[in-house]
C-alpha cells in the first residue's frame, strides 16, 4: 500500500511537470504568451490583463492570471515588453509564478510586410504546500497521531526560461512561429528530473472586410478566420476560429482539440469557445466561455475568461500615418 501511494505521488508530479502550459481562449489579449514577435505591434503603450478559471465546477478549479505591458519604440524599430503570470492548479497550492522580459525587432519591407523576430527570457518559481497532502499510510489507525514518512518534497523550485519567435504581418494578414522553453528547464519539486518540454506554435490569420464599395462608412464590419497549432512534448492541439468585428462589438467562435497525431489516445476534442467583447478607441473588454465537449462533459462547468486591454497613445505615435499601422486584425 505504501509503495503504491509513492508511485501515485511521483506519477502525478511527473504528469503535472509534463502537462501543457496554461492557455487562454482570448489569445489576442495575451499576445506575448503566443509569440515574442508580437511585442510592440501597436502604435501605443499597451497594457493587457487576463484571468481564467478552468472547469468551474471542480473543487478548487485551475486559475490563471496574466498581466503584460509592451511598447513600440519606433526610433529603434523595436518593441519592449514585460510579462507577469501566475498559474494555480487545484489543491495543495501547486502554482507557478512567471516574470519575464520580451524584445522584438521590426523590419519593414517595401512590399508592405513587417518581419518581427522576438526573444523572451524570464524566471519561473514553482511552489507547493506539502502540508496540504495526506496519505492513508501516514495515519496510525485508532490514534490522533500522524506519522509522516520522509517524502523529499521541496516547497519551491526556481529556474530560468527562454523562448523565441518570428512574426510576419501586413495590413490584412499575419502569421508566425514560436518556441518557448528552449532550454527545457527542470521544474521537479522532488529529487529527480522533470523537464518542461519545449512548446512549439504556428499561428496565422487574415482580416476580410465585408464592405469594399465606393461609399465611405464609419463602421465597416469584418471577419477574421485564424488558427493556432501547438505541440509540447507528445501533446498536440489545433485551434480553429473566426472573429467578427462591427465597431464597437467583437464576437468570436473557436473549436479546440483537433489532434493531428494522437500518441496518447487522448480525446480528439476539448472545447468550443464563445467570445464577446467591446472595443473602444483606447481599450477592449472581453469575456469568453469554453463549453467542454471532451469526456469531462458539461459537469465540469466549463471555463470562464475575462480580459482587459488598454492602449495609451504617445506623442510619437500620433505622427505615424494610419497607412503605416501595425497588426490589422480587429482582435489585435
Amino acid at each position: 500500500m505504501k509503495k503504491t501511494f509513492y508511485v501515485i505521488l511521483f506519477t502525478l508530479i511527473g504528469l503535472a511537470a509534463k502537462a501543457q502550459d496554461p492557455q487562454f481562449s482570448q489569445f489576442y489579449a495575451a499576445p506575448l504568451l503566443l509569440n515574442p514577435g508580437f511585442t510592440g505591434t501597436t502604435e501605443m503603450h499597451r497594457f493587457n490583463v487576463i484571468g481564467r478559471v478552468q472547469w468551474a465546477n471542480v473543487p478548487n478549479p485551475y486559475k490563471t492570471m496574466a498581466a503584460s505591458y509592451d511598447y513600440n519604440m519606433a526610433k529603434l524599430n523595436s518593441g519592449f515588453g514585460i510579462l507577469l503570470m501566475r498559474d494555480q492548479a487545484g489543491d495543495g497550492n501547486l502554482s507557478r509564478t512567471t516574470a519575464g522580459g520580451h524584445y522584438a525587432y521590426k523590419i519593414r519591407t517595401r512590399s508592405g510586410w513587417t518581419v518581427s523576430p522576438g526573444l523572451q527570457f524570464g524566471y519561473v518559481l514553482g511552489s507547493i504546500d506539502p502540508k496540504q497532502y495526506y496519505f492513508p499510510f501516514e495515519a496510525q489507525y485508532g490514534s490522533d497521531n500522524i506519522d509522516y514518512d520522509p517524502i523529499q518534497l521541496n516547497e519551491t523550485k526556481g529556474y530560468f526560461d527562454f523562448g523565441t519567435g518570428l512574426l510576419v504581418y501586413n495590413k490584412l494578414a499575419w502569421g508566425g512561429v514560436s518556441v518557448y522553453h528552449l532550454n527545457e528547464p527542470n521544474e521537479s519539486l522532488v529529487d529527480g528530473e522533470a523537464k518542461v518540454n519545449a512548446k512549439w506554435s504556428a499561428h496565422g490569420g487574415v482580416r476580410i472586410n465585408l464592405y469594399n464599395g465606393p461609399m465611405k462608412k464609419d463602421r465597416i464590419s469584418s471577419i477574421a478566420p485564424s488558427f493556432i497549432y501547438k505541440k509540447q512534448g507528445k501533446a498536440q492541439q489545433l485551434d480553429l476560429g473566426l472573429h467578427f468585428h462591427y465597431n464597437p462589438i467583437m464576437a468570436g467562435f473557436w473549436y479546440r482539440g483537433v489532434v493531428v497525431r494522437d500518441e496518447f489516445e487522448l480525446p480528439r476534442q476539448d472545447a468550443v469557445s464563445f467570445l464577446f467583447g467591446i472595443r473602444m478607441p483606447t481599450f477592449d473588454v472581453g469575456y469568453s466561455y469554453d463549453f467542454t465537449i471532451s469526456s469531462l462533459g458539461a459537469g465540469s462547468g466549463g471555463s470562464h475568461e475575462v480580459s482587459l486591454v488598454y492602449q495609451l497613445k504617445t506623442a510619437e505615435s500620433r505622427k505615424v500615418k494610419r497607412k503605416e499601422k501595425f497588426i490589422p486584425c480587429p482582435t489585435f
